[in-house]
């Protein structure tokens, strides 16, 4: 089961986030949840917690990613 944290970034820089965490085939593996308030969701291992929180403080410094709670009425992936 993967962890999830839930982020709110620019519109203009899904693309770009999304470019990057694909790059790392696999570390981490996200979904728009709403393009235009910029709020995405971000999955990832526990085995890969450490590597995958690493890459997304990274991130967050780059691309200004702001951590947010889940929205209350989220449809789950099956």
């Amino acid at each position: 089961m993967l962890e999830k944290r839930y982020y709110i970034l620019s519109r203009k820089d899904i693309g770009y986030l999304r470019f990057i965490l694909e790059s790392y085939d696999g570390l981490l593996f996200m979904r728009t949840i709403d393009a235009k308030a910029g709020l995405v969701e971000v999955g990832y291992h526990p085995s890969r917690r450490d590597d995958a929180l690493r890459l997304l403080q990274s991130l967050a410094e780059e691309v200004g990613l702001e951590q947010t709670d889940p929205p209350e009425n989220l449809e789950t992936l099956a």
